[in-house]
């Protein structure tokens, strides 16, 4: 018995350990990196961990993430695996929304400022080591910036840019930089594109752009392929679900500048990480695009975000778009360069939705009901923060669970620092057929000691379970507070059937469009997609089946543009057909 036993042991050790050393092969937003704590909150008491206005840089086949007011910045191998960088020299203050460009074999940072700040620079970026490029750059006239700066190289002319603006009053703002003086201004500022509202729907504030508020024009980047310059910039406002990214293009770095039919170029309000706004645009070790973005939190304060990443292209007649198709489900990593926009989606389904959780304990009424609820602004509290908490999620049927993600709230915090010592993560995930006999799925535990606010786990096998079970370790916090336990994989039924009937009609407002169709049984959420061409159904609004009206209005359409919409159905199991595509003129 004793040699059965011990055998026994072994083997789930074994297990255990196995389960750890699988590489990752997928990801899900928001991404799974150690938000900080920052000196923005000390002043108000508010303590909470952010991310927001990120740049993600490949330097020399690596990846380096920089966020606003971090103390630091990400490496990555793999996009990931983030390691945090604590540099050799910051500037006079942290940096809010960063610059970051990689040229051959050197990377350059620069900061938001309306002072004279230097351009940094680094050859060892993975070791923290930073220098200054240029003294001080001239002073801009008080309140032009450079705020929310981009700095471009051209290759093919070797000559040198910077774009910048943050405000509802100054447009975005251009200046050539003089690569034989060290960077600094070659040429006069100019303004280049200002938002217009009462044209382009997308660009108004508030959610769902029904705020008359003038809006916000912030976080440029430039990207150049097939001889056009991508001028990006986010829009109306970070607050709310609606924040994207749009372009304009041009035949010069410096314009004139047009709109692009067919924005915003990066879009997601719907669903549970809402926002898409302020990032930028790179490319990946195989040639793949990417456009990141600041989705939105707001528990503890307007200005509590997250970042993400969305797969990003430019099709036959280079058009930029970035797929937020279901965004915040998992995707794959690129093992190489995709041909189809949709082939990294992992075809993992929302398992959890609105299904039954009990919890150990519950504290202040925030009951385990909203961990299921994917609303990132409701959660649950255990009444005490101590290890062996649970929250255990009932699938209602045997399911094959490939990941779980669990996105922790900062619910009266305390932390005002980001000591690693004691400001880190650790918990279990069960899965069990029955609710008696579990099985150890993931531990956090036996791998190094970090903090992951929206810890994405995937298993490193798929199980069949009905129960899923989060089991608490510890977290620095005063309370346990989780907003989504989120589990994905694929049921055992059917898909949903098609959508039919689906119209489209356009408003009074040609800024708006009403468009309907049939709902269908067996669905959890619908995708109403759109774009300028049958081919190019570019953009994405997801909706709950149980909270989705038979007809949803879309208020980001461009006056004088056409558009096509179609409408799908998902589930657990799945995806249905695309419905028919309709046009409204």
């Amino acid at each position: 018995m004793k040699k059965h036993a011990f055998i026994g042991f072994m083997v789930l050790l074994v297990q255990a350990v196995w389960a750890q050393k699988m590489p990752q092969t997928t990801y899900c937003n928001p991404m799974d990196i150690d938000y900080k704590y920052n000196f923005e909150q000390i002043n108000e008491r508010i303590s909470y961990r952010s991310g927001a206005d990120p740049v993600i840089i490949n330097h020399k086949g690596e990846y380096y993430l920089f966020a606003t007011i971090s103390g630091g910045y990400w490496h990555s191998k793999n996009l990931a695996d983030w390691r945090f960088v604590t540099p050799s020299m910051w500037p006079m203050e942290d940096m809010c929304a960063p610059a970051a460009l990689s040229v051959r074999d050197t990377l350059f940072l620069f900061q938001s400022t309306f002072e004279q700040r230097p351009i940094l620079f680094s050859t060892e970026p993975e070791n923290g080591k930073l220098k200054f490029f240029n003294c001080w750059l001239p002073r801009l006239p008080k309140d032009i910036g450079p705020w929310d700066p981009a700095l471009f190289h051209d290759p093919d002319t070797d000559r040198w840019f910077m774009y910048w603006g943050s405000s509802n009053v100054y447009p975005i703002f251009g200046a050539e930089l003089d690569k034989t003086r060290n960077l600094t201004y070659k040429s006069a500022y100019q303004p280049l594109i200002f938002l217009d509202q009462y044209a382009h729907g997308w660009e108004r504030f508030g959610p769902n752009h029904s705020d008359p508020i003038k809006p916000f024009i912030e976080g440029a980047w430039m990207t150049k392929h097939n001889g056009t310059y991508f001028l990006q910039y986010g829009a109306p406002g970070t607050e709310h679900n609606v924040y994207a990214n749009g372009t304009y293009v041009a035949k010069d770095p410096l314009g004139p500048f047009s709109y692009a039919p067919y924005n915003p170029i990066s879009y997601k309000p719907g669903g549970f990480m809402t926002g898409a706004g302020h990032g930028n645009t790179f490319q990946d070790q195989y040639g793949n695009y990417w456009n990141t973005g600041t989705p939105w939190i707001a528990i503890n304060w307007n200005m509590e975000r997250r970042i993400a990443m969305f797969p990003t292209g430019f099709d036959a007649d280079n058009q930029l778009f970035a797929n937020t198709r279901f965004g915040d489900f998992p995707h794959r990593l690129p093992t190489q360069k995709w041909q189809n926009k949709d082939e990294l989606f992992a075809g993992w389904m929302l398992l959890s939705y609105q299904k039954r959780c009990v919890a150990s304990s519950t504290k202040d009424s925030m009951n385990a009901a909203n961990v299921t609820d994917e609303n990132p602004r409701t959660f649950w509290v255990a009444a005490q923060n101590k290890a062996g908490e649970t929250l255990t999620i009932d699938l209602q049927e045997t399911s094959e669970v490939r990941a779980v993600q669990v996105n922790f709230v900062d619910y009266k915090s305390n932390i005002y620092d980001n000591d690693s010592a004691k400001v880190y993560t650790q918990f279990k995930i069960y899965c069990s057929l029955d609710g008696l006999k579990w099985e150890l799925a993931a531990d956090l535990t036996t791998e190094p000691k970090r903090d992951r606010p929206c810890a994405y786990v995937e298993l490193p096998k798929p199980v069949r379970a009905r129960f899923v079970r989060y089991k608490h370790v510890y977290v620095a916090a005063p309370n346990l507070a989780v907003s989504d336990f989120r589990v994905f994989g694929r049921g055992a039924g059917a898909v949903p059937t098609t959508p039919t009937n689906t119209t489209a009609v356009r408003d009074t407002d040609p800024r708006n469009a009403f468009v309907s169709w049939n709902k269908v049984p067996g669905a959890v959420g619908y995708n109403i997609l759109w774009g300028i061409k049958p081919d190019k159904l570019y953009q994405t609004y997801q909706l709950w089946h149980d909270s989705a009206p038979s007809t949803h209005q879309i208020r980001a359409l461009s006056v004088g543009q056409s558009y096509y919409f179609a409408v799908e159905a998902f589930n657990q199991n799945g995806v249905s057909a695309v419905g028919e595509v309709v046009y409204v003129k």
